[in-house]
């Protein structure tokens, strides 16, 4: 009554949400509209952080020598002197040493300037930046999320049990860190709308066969998952890569129920299956018969030889032969 297998499905190109909105729309897919993005991501102004190291060293070890140049001076002007200047070069020199960053691969960091956007470093290694500005870490690696077993009802009121897993990554840090108060809430809850809202567009088994069911046609649905969930997620400059069902099931109230529904609607077509090849076979014979002269058979005599072939071909258990010991008509 469960299934846990669904074919993985490739989000569109990454877009802004009013595109992927329109997309959607294009497709026949219901999503919703989000803001244009007031502002996106683009390179911040850093240099290789090893020159900085090597001169915010040598000016710690520039202060610090001037400090102890100054005790060897007995002139009180120079002395004094001495001392300031090695404070503040040790102050600058450690003050420059504050804008170093290490960037790993994966990673990206935010840079703001008194409440201002000024970039994002992506460059993985040492680099440095203006000192004065904050460095937010955001992760662009590729992330998994799993909803929780949600209970929905379906297209036809049923109540059922699906669960989805998304696979995603943050496209844009700007987007990421200013669109949104926290994207990871944001993708999550997201994702739980989006799969509910597919759940009771369609039935889990449809009755009429041209008709897309989430048991049936999973991979259709999949893919009008990953474009609402684009559509979405788009705002807060996520990019959706893959999603799919991880368990879809009927609500245990209903589950014994439909599971005789679905296996009467199986014996039916086995039953159908059955009577098409016995009424072929019988054609068969008739034709075999007639053709080679075998024997002449009337019509009630015909009627006759397909009930028994029909019972003998259909019948559930095997026949038990009758010998007639006298005419064909007796």
């Amino acid at each position: 009554m469960s299934t846990s297998t669904s074919a993985p499905t490739s989000a569109p190109d990454p877009s802004t949400g009013p595109s992927a909105t329109a997309e959607g729309a294009a497709d026949g897919i219901d999503v919703p509209e989000m803001p244009a993005p007031s502002v996106r991501e683009f390179p911040a102004h850093s240099v290789g952080g090893g020159l900085a190291l090597l001169l915010g060293l040598a000016g710690l070890l520039a202060g610090g020598g001037m400090i102890a140049a100054a005790s060897a001076v007995t002139a009180t002007g120079p002395k004094a002197a001495l001392i300031t200047g090695g404070i503040l070069v040790g102050l600058a020199a450690f003050l420059a040493m504050c804008g170093l960053n290490t960037v790993a691969p994966g990673e990206a960091r935010v840079v703001q300037l008194f409440g201002r956007y000024r970039g994002t470093i992506r460059e993985d290694g040492l680099r440095w930046v203006n000192p004065f500005t904050s460095r937010a870490k955001i992760s662009t690696r590729v992330r998994n999320h799993e909803t929780a077993v949600l209970k929905v009802n379906d297209a036809y009121g049923n109540p059922i049990e699906l669960a989805a897993v998304v696979v995603w990554n943050v496209q844009d840090t700007a987007q990421a860190s200013f669109e949104v108060d926290d994207f990871l809430e944001f993708v999550a809850t997201q994702t739980e709308a989006a799969v509910r809202h597919i759940a009771i567009e369609y039935p889990y088994d449809s009755h009429d066969e041209e008709g897309l069911s989430l048991r049936g046609n999973a991979e259709e649905i999949t893919e009008k998952l990953a474009v609402e969930l684009h559509a979405r997620v788009a705002a807060a400059g996520v990019r959706i890569i893959e999603s799919r069902f991880t368990h879809l099931a009927y609500a245990p109230e209903i589950a014994s129920a439909m599971l005789q529904r679905q296996q009467a609607g199986a014996v039916v077509a086995a039953r159908r299956e059955i009577v098409d090849g016995a009424v072929g076979m019988v054609e068969a014979a008739l034709a075999r018969i007639s053709e080679q002269g075998i024997v002449e058979l009337d019509d009630e005599r015909k009627a006759a030889m397909v009930s028994n072939l029909m019972v003998v071909l259909c019948g559930d258990r095997a026949p038990q032969p009758v010998l007639n010991t006298g005419t064909l008509y007796q």
